[in-house]
Order: C-alpha cells, then structure tokens, then sequence
C-alpha cells in the first residue's frame, strides 16, 4: 500500500504519504485563499520527500468536510483526478474525524467535542467519545457533524479545534489541534480499512451542511407597459 492523504477543509492544505506501517512524510501549506494554488506541488513535494513515485500510489485519501465550497471542491476534485489517472482507490474521510484521531493520538481519551471555523460567525462541531488505551483505541463520532452558532454549544467536555480560538468565550481555552494534520487522516485510513479504531470510510463527496450562497437566479418579470 501506498496512501496519499490530503485536506483543503480548513484553512491551508494537509497532505501526507503513508505506506500502511508508518507515515513517510507530511505537510502543511498555504491558508484558505490559496488551495488551487499550492495543492499539487505540495503533493509533489511530499511524494519526492517521501522517495515515492506518484506512479506507486494505491490508495486517495481526502476530506470531505465539513467546510467551505470552495476549498472542499479543490481538495475533492484533485483527489478524484489523481485516483483516476493512477489507477488507485479513493477515499473519503469527515475531516472532523481526522481532527479527532489527531487528539486522540496525543491522549485524548473519553467524551469531548470539535469544533472548527464555519465562518459567519458559527462553528462546525462533531462529539466523540474515545475509549482503549494507546494502540488499541476505539473511538466513535457520537453527534454531528453540525453548524452551529459558538453560543449554542455547551462545552460540558474537552473541545479542540480552531474554534477555541476563535470563540474562546463559549468554547472554552484554545485547545489544539486546531486544524487537520495530514499524517493523522493518512493513519485513520488504514486503520479503517484494516478494520481497527471504529472510523467510518465515505464516499468522495462533499459534506456540505449549507445551501451554497449562490441561487440559481429565478425566471426574469415580465415588463408591461
């Protein structure tokens, strides 16, 4: 196996490359406004870090979301392309989930929640609950993924997630990790398809929890004199 993961959910870009015993290589790029742009070449550049051809890749991993349009369909668009032209499976992840993994890796154990920028002053949010000791975990997304307001989340457990930052008030301190590591989604992946720490693999398609901002414009009024 050789897995290519990437993320454009939040702000920059994850990507990561993972044979299925360890990570091989990962990083972070860009912010928000510039997805398209930085992407392919950190792909490019975590597969040459990695010594791995784009020609061995197996496996597409990709978030789905929850999170803007516009980053979702560039990170789901690429993964689609590349699965297609390497001949490799594709996968999608909520990336909520491989923030909690994330957190669960550096010892966050029982109930606890994510939260994430949704922008417009609101929050995307998802609770698990985590359970095992290190290396033998279980964890399992018992609400959400869902967009509230931050005033409407009751912080009655450990949240993590760039939200914290943004909304200390009604979420409590800022708590990473904030946004989605690479290295993280990658090693969800192959723990689901080896059936291990209770995550659920999707479908490649966006997990939007808004209508799109634009409409469809309606049939143009007739004028009379």
């Amino acid at each position: 196996m050789l897995l290519l993961a990437i993320d454009t959910a939040t702000d920059g870009v994850a990507v990561a490359v993972h044979d299925g015993d360890r990570v091989l290589a990962s990083a972070r790029a860009g912010d928000a406004r510039h997805h398209n742009e930085v992407l392919v070449p950190t792909i490019a550049a975590v597969l040459e870090e990695a010594g791995r051809a784009r020609t061995e890749v197996t496996d597409v991993a990709v978030g789905v979301g929850p999170g803007p349009y516009t980053g979702l369909r560039v990170g789901l668009a690429t993964a689609r392309t590349l699965a297609l032209a390497w001949g490799a499976r594709v996968h999608g992840v909520c990336s909520l989930d491989a923030i909690a993994a994330q957190a669960v890796a550096e010892g966050l154990r029982g109930e606890f929640l994510v939260a994430t920028d949704a922008r417009r002053r609101e929050v995307h949010t998802a609770r698990y609950v985590a359970t095992g000791e290190a290396g033998d975990t279980r964890v399992t997304r018992t609400a959400g993924p869902d967009v509230v307001a931050p005033a409407d989340v009751v912080p009655d457990v450990p949240v993590v997630g760039a939200g914290t930052r943004l909304h200390p008030g009604a979420l409590g301190p800022a708590r990473a990790p904030f946004d989605v590591d690479g290295g993280a989604l990658a090693r969800l992946v192959v723990d689901a398809l080896a059936g291990r720490g209770g995550w659920e693999l999707l479908a490649p398609e966006p997990l939007y929890l808004r209508r799109p901002d634009a409409v469809e414009p309606g049939t143009r009024k007739r004028v009379t004199a």
